[in-house]
């Protein structure tokens, strides 16, 4: 299996565990870190990541060039909206949606959506390519499980974070290409000079390097 698909499994699996810990359901009405998210919507927002992968499998793929992997982020109407923004506005309705049925329902389709993506991706061809319709615009697989590997790595801190656990810990194979992205947004949100001052000068360390 290419190495993203591997990695992918990994992050999924440990971001199913992390919705399996207690805290999630004691906690599952309370705000969490993230500005006008309860537990419960950032769950099903992480929960999101695993559970639409099978559909974008499904979704037919038109007969066009897929775009890269850093297109993909120059095109999402997201990067940089307001927490009031509609597109903001529309991931958290998402999310509560996704976690309507608590935290029991939702454990329960993560871990069925896992064990099914782990015999599906292993059969997927290199090259395959699927189709995103929200955009629209068309991926590589292994380029948009790159984006839901570091959805799944950030998202897994904000939830752990708000429930005061310890954040998963994620081995290089899948750290890696997590942080890799980000670091390339980073770079061209801010430039090459202000994100190696952030790695490497703390006394000339500018105010941000955030990716988004």
């Amino acid at each position: 299996m290419h190495p993203i698909r591997t990695a992918y499994l990994t992050a999924a699996r440990s971001a199913a565990a992390l919705l399996a810990d207690p805290a999630v359901a004691k906690q599952w009405d309370a705000p969490s870190a993230l500005a006008e998210f309860r537990i419960g919507g950032l769950a099903g927002h992480l929960a999101f990541q695993i559970l639409a992968v099978p559909t974008v499998l499904a979704e037919p793929v038109p007969p066009v060039e897929p775009i890269g992997l850093l297109d993909h982020y120059t095109r999402g109407t997201w990067i940089g909206a307001s927490v009031d923004d509609e597109v903001n506005v529309g991931i958290r309705r998402s999310g509560e949606r996704i976690a309507a049925d608590g935290p029991e329902a939702l454990l329960a389709a993560v871990g069925a959506a896992v064990d099914e993506l782990a015999v599906a991706l292993s059969a997927e061809p290199d090259g395959r390519v699927v189709h995103l319709a929200r955009g629209p615009w068309s991926l590589a697989l292994d380029d948009y499980l790159t984006t839901r590997l570091m959805e799944l790595a950030v998202h897994s801190d904000d939830l752990a974070f708000s429930l005061g656990v310890p954040t998963p810990e994620l081995p290089a194979d899948v750290l890696d290409p997590v942080l890799a992205l980000l670091s390339r947004l980073a770079v061209r949100r801010h430039g090459q000079p202000a994100v190696l001052r952030a790695l490497s000068r703390a006394e000339r360390t500018p105010a941000s390097v955030t990716a988004f």
